[in-house]
């Protein structure tokens, strides 16, 4: 090894971590998951409400499942067990979002989407005639 990494990676480690690939996957994982708390915080910062979006879901869902691989390969059951079963309510979340969206109308003169049988357009105002099928 180049005597200038070795600095950086004694023993072929770094920070003390021997790292390969399960290694990689798990600390991932925790970024992944971590980055949830980052997401959320900054919208409800920039909405100046509480507000939980979609990309939290997405990453809590991959981050979990990483988290969960990484606990199946180390074969630690309560790690397994702290995962097996979160990702249900962040793919209902998902499937719930989905839903909602699909059921937005969208304003005839504005474009903007309009909440499900909605009178009036939030963005512009304008009254709204909803089609019946």
């Amino acid at each position: 090894m180049d005597p200038f990494w070795h600095g950086f990676w004694p023993q072929g480690k770094f920070l003390g971590v021997e790292w390969h690939f399960w290694k990689i996957v798990g600390w991932l994982g925790n970024c992944v998951f971590f980055s949830r708390f980052m997401v959320q915080w900054y919208v409800t910062e920039k909405r100046k409400q509480v507000v939980i979006p979609v990309a939290f879901w997405w990453l809590s869902l991959t981050g979990a499942l990483l988290l969960f691989s990484y606990a199946v390969y180390q074969r630690d059951s309560v790690f397994i067990f702290a995962y097996a079963f979160t990702w249900i309510p962040y793919v209902r979340n998902l499937i719930i979002h989905h839903r909602h969206q699909e059921s937005l109308g969208e304003c005839g003169q504005c474009h903007a989407k309009t909440p499900a049988h909605a009178r009036f357009c939030p963005a512009c105002g304008a009254s709204i005639e909803w089609r019946t099928a």
